[in-house]
């Protein structure tokens, strides 16, 4: 006798139909290279040390090797230091945490170097001013969508906007309570970067639409620095009903 769960399924495979995939089915990512371009910054360097803490080999890049490999001394957990370019080339999952002052020019200098790879923007163009922290809105749309025009070789996804330097740089903490928003165009790419996201613990990588919802996500952290300010916090988010 056929239950009423497996009823759609069975339709589905009568019709020719695969069934519908999990949406929580994400591939193991353990063996890949992540690279870190901005490593040398609190951001970067706070993702470097979650990512190493949890197994993944990572390379940190930065404009001047020395200071690479000063950072990814600092860190141990067999990080390893090289500038930009030779840090792209070696990587699998390249992360863009340069400021965005400095993000046209870096991601120029290394088209050939990142062709090929996939990228991950976490980028967030933000002024600051009397009044606190505000989006600005890059003429493409988005910082994850200048960076999709400059690496047309390259599949760029975005994610790891909301996270708390603090937070990811303190050894004393075990666990990252926060969900990830994944912006990308293609399926098999953000469920990469999703399961990139799911090895650091208590973290989750949720897929949030394509690039061109980018800006919003992005601009979500001038929120967030307000919420910080006033309540002394490192707020990050949780969606629910997922």
């Amino acid at each position: 006798m056929t239950s009423t769960d497996s009823a759609p399924n069975a339709a589905q495979n009568a019709a020719g139909k695969a069934p519908a995939k999990d949406p929580w089915d994400l591939p193991d990512v353990s063996g890949l290279v992540v690279g870190v371009l901005g490593g040398t910054g609190p951001q970067g360097k706070g993702l470097a040390y979650r990512l190493a803490r949890a197994g993944q080999q990572v390379i940190i890049g930065s404009r001047a090797a020395d200071r690479a490999e000063a950072a990814a001394g600092e860190l141990g957990l067999g990080v390893e230091g090289a500038d930009n370019a030779e840090c792209a080339r070696r990587s699998d999952i390249v992360i863009v945490a340069v400021p965005w002052d400095g993000h046209a020019k870096t991601l120029e200098s290394l088209r050939e170097e990142l062709a090929g790879k996939l990228v991950v923007d976490c980028v967030n163009p933000l002024g600051f001013d009397k009044k606190g922290a505000y989006a600005l809105k890059p003429e493409e749309g988005s910082a994850a969508e200048q960076a999709a025009a400059l690496l047309p070789g390259s599949r760029v996804t975005a994610a790891f906007h909301h996270l708390s330097a603090v937070l990811l740089q303190d050894p004393e903490i075990e666990e990252i309570d926060t969900d990830v928003m994944v912006l990308g165009e293609e399926r098999s790419d953000v469920e990469i970067v999703q399961a990139l996201a799911g090895r650091i613990p208590g973290m989750r990588g949720v897929f949030s639409g394509r690039l061109r919802n980018a800006h919003q996500v992005e601009s979500l952290v001038a929120n967030l620095i307000s919420v910080n300010r006033r309540y002394k916090a490192h707020a990050g988010l949780r969606l629910t009903d997922v």
